[in-house]
């Protein structure tokens, strides 16, 4: 199976309004301009989206008025991964039956399943669907690390293209990168290690800065692919601290901060989580200011 998603695909915020209700009105507008500044495909609904506190329905309205909006411009993808395998197929096909180009499953969390179990899990949604599939590695918070074995196994299965690998360990993404086939696309999952990904051959990032700096990470990318590597380094370590200030507290905290700065209201975040104090602000404002993107 293939689909073209390229380079830099944008973990996207979900704007909220006054009341914390699902704000989408602004929620397109700012896909469209993702789409507009540098961003190949949209991910919707995923832990920078605040997946854990969206209801079903609020994923599936997002989904259907994002796609709606922008079908035919860029590619859409959907998170619908979760700890609950029934749960997640029954939410990827209705995100089929909307229009979504792909969807991102990510490993089980809390309830800790073993190699088999993943494969087990992975395989029942990909059988439920005929989208292709991006797995999504991120043990930080899911505890379960999924291993290059296993993902090689799953990488067999057809609609199963690529993986999105937040494991941090470069290590390990090398194994990973020798164990599965040279179509299958390995994107970073953490901004500031898009660039060492790249040189170990893999294919770009899901970023979550993207949804300040698109123009900024597809130039890196891009320069990279181009064989300038001086240059690709350079523009890395420029966009280091900005980067850096997007996961100075819990993610999405800081990237929603800076959204709100460009001039686009995304509103606050739901509890858990609460947005960044004063001192996270004005880091977040100036390294923004450096890149000419705040608004305020």
């Amino acid at each position: 199976m293939s689909i073209d998603l390229g380079k830099v695909i944008t973990a996207m915020i979900t704007p909220f309004n006054e009341k914390l209700e699902v704000d989408y009105v602004q929620a397109v507008k700012l896909a469209e301009r993702l789409a507009s500044e540098g961003t190949d495909t949209v991910l919707l609904a995923g832990t920078t989206g605040e997946s854990p506190t969206l209801t079903t329905e609020e994923k599936l309205q997002l989904f259907e008025k994002v796609t709606t909006a922008l079908k035919g411009k860029i590619p859409i993808m959907a998170g619908t991964g979760g700890n609950n395998t029934k749960a997640s197929i029954e939410l990827s096909k209705e995100a089929e039956k909307l229009g979504v180009d792909c969807i991102l499953l990510v490993v089980p969390y809390y309830n800790k399943p073993p190699q088999d179990a993943l494969y087990a899990h992975y395989k029942a949604i990909a059988n439920a669907v005929s989208l292709p599939i991006i797995l999504y590695n991120v043990p930080s918070r899911t505890v379960t690390n999924l291993e290059p074995s296993t993902v090689s196994k799953l990488s067999q299965i057809d609609n199963i293209i690529g993986i999105k690998e937040a494991c941090g360990n470069m290590d390990q993404i090398s194994s990973l990168k020798m164990l599965v086939p040279e179509d299958f696309k390995i994107y970073s999952g953490d901004d500031s290690l898009t660039l060492p990904m790249l040189s170990l051959g893999c294919h770009g990032v899901v970023s979550v800065a993207s949804n300040v700096i698109g123009r900024e990470i597809q130039e890196m990318v891009t320069l990279f692919m181009e064989g300038r590597f001086q240059e690709a380094r350079e523009l890395h370590y420029k966009l280091m601290p900005v980067f850096k200030a997007m996961f100075i507290t819990t993610n999405p905290a800081p990237v929603k901060a800076a959204v709100n700065m460009t001039g686009l209201n995304a509103g606050s975040l739901r509890l858990p989580l609460l947005e960044v104090d004063p001192k996270q602000k004005q880091l977040i404002y100036d390294e923004l200011k450096a890149f000419r993107k705040v608004n305020i």
